[in-house]
């Protein structure tokens, strides 16, 4: 699409009633009055599939983010409880930052690194008998990067891509560009949107844009969309910071494009949005 066609596309969307949104969506958004029932719902989505893992006779392969990250200590209460096994699960995490100078993942004790995050936000919760092999934990590197296309392939593919949707369209961190849809793995530059809004919206960096990473390395969006299924989610995380309400009705109902990259999962076969009905609220001002 032109510039011109998504600000008219944009202006048309959030016209329209949440009720509207809704209907439009034709099954692919779901809302909740509150972000806990959204965070308990991905929990139990997330944990269902890897019961069925647990049942089958065969590993099933996960794309995974590191945030939202509040569904991951439900998530870890749940396994608990249920005694279920991850061993039949492994895990394609999504993205990592990567050093500004050199192709270097940044360190696992920079409090920005999805690598360091994922232990106390789940691993370390799980009881150690429940847990998956180490090496059914992946994370993009700069030495599996060309790889992991084919990993992927040989591991039967993905069932399902979890992920957040970035202020500009970004799922990992596929950024908006010419030909993302076909995007495989690689080292990117970080839009400067999105640098903008998680270095605001991260608690304890303070804006710091001038330190914040420019880099990521990231799984490309032709394996997020290659998956069986695309489970997505997006909101705003308090009733002041308003961010999300845009990026939430382009992605339930904007034109596939490359300059919101997640208006390309709408053609997916299995796509499912969720968000509260604070984010899905139209903005008080439409410009």
């Amino acid at each position: 699409m032109t510039r011109v066609e998504r600000r008219d596309e944009v202006r048309r969307i959030l016209a329209l009633s949440t009720e509207e949104l809704v209907k439009e969506a034709r099954g692919q958004l779901k809302l909740f009055e509150t972000l806990d029932e959204v965070y308990d719902f991905l929990a139990e989505e997330m944990v269902r599939e890897f019961a069925r893992a647990a049942a089958g006779d065969r590993i099933r392969s996960y794309i995974m983010p590191v945030g939202p990250t509040q569904p991951y200590r439900l998530m870890a209460e749940k396994i608990n409880f249920r005694s279920l096994s991850l061993k039949n699960v492994r895990f394609f995490f999504m993205d990592e930052y990567v050093d500004d100078e050199k192709d270097e993942l940044i360190p696992k004790t920079n409090p920005l690194s999805f690598r360091g995050q994922i232990g106390p936000l789940l691993f370390d919760r799980i009881r150690p008998e429940l847990m998956m092999p180490e090496d059914q934990i992946i994370f993009p590197t700069p030495e599996n990067l060309k790889a992991l296309p084919q990993m992927i392939e040989d591991a039967g593919g993905i069932e399902v891509c979890y992920g957040g949707i970035g202020i500009h369209g970004h799922v990992a961190f596929n950024e908006p560009g010419p030909g993302v849809a076909e995007s495989d793995p690689r080292i990117l530059e970080i839009n400067e949107f999105t640098r903008t809004i998680d270095a605001t919206r991260h608690r304890g960096v303070g804006g710091n844009l001038e330190n914040f990473p420019r880099r990521a390395i990231t799984m490309g969006m032709k394996q997020c969309l290659a998956a069986r299924r695309m489970l997505l989610m997006t909101r705003n995380e308090s009733t002041e910071f308003l961010w999300a309400n845009t990026i939430l009705r382009i992605a339930a109902l904007g034109q596939p494009g490359d300059d919101y990259p997640v208006t390309h999962a709408r053609n997916h076969r299995n796509l499912l949005i969720v968000s509260d009905v604070n984010t899905a609220r139209k903005p008080k001002f439409n410009i």
